[in-house]
């Protein structure tokens, strides 16, 4: 079971898997231990350096590092704050850029629970509205889920198709 390749695509051979692909393009963002971690603790609500690093397991370095990456690219911004007879600190707050990684993080979450927990899943994720547990799955726009021998890959309307197109 695999995607179905369309147009240039189909035959493999013929084209290369380039820098232009956005999965290289996101993991050279997001494709350390130490950058997912991060953003999952900024879902569970962690804003402070102490906070990031401790919950983590990192140092004090690492998390400076990879914060400042995260900034960088814009999934978490810096925001100032003081504590009354304490120097100016910042929080790291998620951006949009940063929330719209949720599905990925929460899809990782969901592929680990069922595969690598064979005690069952340590935490469930539900709707705050009605308590429903949520799913990431791969859908049309109508909500209908898609196996992936229903997926088809094409190069995009507005690209000119290089032979590196991906």
């Amino acid at each position: 079971m695999h995607a179905i390749m369309d147009g240039p695509l189909a035959r493999l051979d013929s084209w290369e898997p380039g820098d232009r692909c956005s999965i290289v393009r996101a993991l050279e963002v997001v494709g350390t231990r130490t950058a997912l971690l991060i953003l999952r603790e900024a879902y569970y609500g962690t804003t402070r350096f102490d906070g990031f690093a401790r919950r983590v397991g990192i140092t004090d370095a690492a998390a400076s590092t990879r914060l400042r990456e995260l900034v960088a690219h814009g999934l978490l911004t810096k925001s100032p704050y003081q504590q009354p007879g304490r120097r100016t600190r910042f929080e790291y707050l998620l951006t949009e850029k940063g929330t719209d990684m949720l599905p990925v993080v929460l899809g990782l979450m969901q592929w680990g629970d069922k595969y690598l927990q064979p005690d069952g899943a340590p935490l469930q994720v539900v709707a705050d509205a009605d308590g429903e547990p949520l799913r990431v799955s791969v859908t049309s726009t109508e909500t209908a889920a898609v196996p992936l021998d229903g997926v088809r890959i094409r190069v995009a309307p507005e690209s000119d198709a290089p032979e590196t197109i991906l």
